[in-house]
C-alpha cells in the first residue's frame, strides 16, 4: 500500500521561484495527472519526488515516512522519461535486465521476468535488436518494461508519449491505461496536453506559474473550474469568456459546445465567421463579435456556411459560469 504526500512543497532557483507551496495527496492505485502549461513546475514536481532535485522547503512522504533524504535508488520509484532514456549500446534483452542486474537478482529469475514483461507489452520479438532498430512506439514500451520489471511502489512519467506521431499516441494511452488497470499501480503522470489529462487521470491536478491551480476528477476539472485559467485551458478549444455581457465586473464563461447558432433565446449576439474547421462528425466556427471578442462555437451541423458569414450566436445560460474580473476566481451569479 503507498500513499504519497506532498507537504508546503517549494522549490526556488536562485531568485526564480519555481514551486509555490504545493499540497497534494495520491492515495494507491491512483492514476494521477499534472498537467500545465510549459514552465509550470510539472516536471520540477517530478524530479523532486524522485530524488533528482531537493526541495527548498516541504516533505514528500510515502506511508508517512519522509523521504526527501533519500537517495533515489532507495526511494523505490520508477521513472519513464520522454525521450526513453534506453542503453544505444545494449540489446532490448538487456536494457529490460538492467535493473535487475544491478540488484543482483539471480539469472533465471531475469530471464523469467523479461520474457513475461515483454510478452505483456508485445516486444518478445524485439528482444535481440538494439534500440536504434526499434520505432519510436517500440522504444516507449521498452521504457516501460525496464520500468515495471523492477516493480517499484510508485511510476513517474515525465510526458512519455509527446516524441510519438498522433494516432500511435492515442493508441499508447490506452496501452498504458489498460497496464495500469492490470498493475493496480500508482502514477503520477506530466503532461502539457489537456486531452491527454483528460483522458487518462482520475485525478487531475493542474499548475501554472508553480502554483497549484485545481485539483479533482476530470469532470470537476471541466464543469466546475475554480478560475478563468482553469477554465481556458482545459478543453479542446477551452472556454470562451466574454466581458460585459453581464455586469462590468464579471466575466461570462461558456464552453464552445453550449453555444448556439441562429437560435434566439436567453444571451443572443451578432457574429462574423473568422474559421470553420472540421472535425469528423463535429465542427468548430471561429468567430468574432460586435465588440471584437473572438470565440468558438461546436456544433454537429456547419449550417452550409462560411468564413464572414454573419450569424445570431445564443449563449445557454443554464450552462454559463461567471468569473471575477479582476481576480478571474469563480463567483456565484
Amino acid at each position: 500500500m503507498i500513499k504519497l504526500q506532498i507537504k508546503n512543497l517549494t522549490k526556488n532557483f536562485g531568485n526564480t521561484k519555481i514551486l509555490e507551496n504545493i499540497n497534494l495527496e495520491i492515495e494507491e492505485g491512483e492514476f494521477v495527472v499534472l498537467v500545465g502549461p510549459s514552465g509550470s513546475g510539472k516536471s520540477t514536481i517530478l524530479r523532486i519526488i524522485a530524488g533528482l532535485e531537493t526541495p527548498s522547503t516541504g516533505e514528500i512522504s510515502i506511508n508517512s515516512k519522509v523521504i526527501n533524504d533519500l537517495k533515489p535508488k532507495d526511494r523505490d520509484i520508477a521513472m519513464v522519461f520522454q525521450n526513453y532514456a534506453l542503453y544505444p549500446h545494449m540489446s532490448i534483452f538487456d536494457n529490460l535486465a538492467f535493473p535487475l542486474k544491478m540488484k543482483n537478482v539471480d539469472k533465471k529469475i531475469i530471464d523469467k521476468s523479461v520474457n513475461d514483461i515483454s510478452s505483456m507489452l508485445g516486444i518478445n520479438q524485439y528482444l535481440a535488436k538494439r534500440p536504434k532498430e526499434l520505432s519510436g512506439g517500440e522504444r516507449q514500451r521498452v521504457a516501460l518494461g525496464r520500468a515495471i520489471i523492477r516493480k517499484p511502489q510508485l511510476f513517474l512519467m515525465d510526458e512519455p508519449l509527446s516524441n510519438l506521431d498522433a494516432k500511435l499516441r492515442t493508441q499508447m494511452r490506452s496501452e498504458l491505461l489498460k497496464l495500469h488497470k492490470s498493475l493496480s499501480s500508482t502514477v503520477i503522470y506530466v503532461t502539457h496536453d489537456q486531452i491527454e489529462a483528460l483522458t487518462m487521470g482520475n485525478k487531475i491536478a493542474v499548475l501554472n506559474h508553480g502554483e497549484m491551480q485545481q485539483i479533482g476528477t476530470p469532470s470537476d476539472i471541466y464543469n466546475n473550474p475554480v478560475n478563468t485559467f482553469v477554465a481556458g485551458f482545459i478543453g479542446n478549444p477551452g472556454m470562451n469568456f466574454f466581458n460585459g455581457l453581464t455586469n462590468k465586473k464579471t466575466i461570462l464563461g461558456i464552453r464552445p459546445e453550449h453555444l448556439l447558432i441562429n437560435q434566439e433565446k436567453d444571451i443572443t449576439f451578432n457574429a462574423s465567421i473568422d474559421l470553420i474547421e472540421m472535425l469528423g462528425n463535429e465542427f468548430l466556427i471561429y468567430a468574432i463579435n460586435n465588440t471584437n471578442q473572438s470565440f468558438a462555437v461546436k456544433t454537429n451541423d456547419s449550417f452550409n456556411l462560411k468564413r464572414n458569414d454573419q450569424i445570431k450566436v445564443t449563449i445557454d445560460l443554464s450552462k454559463a459560469l461567471f468569473f471575477d474580473e479582476i481576480t478571474g476566481k469563480r463567483t456565484n451569479s
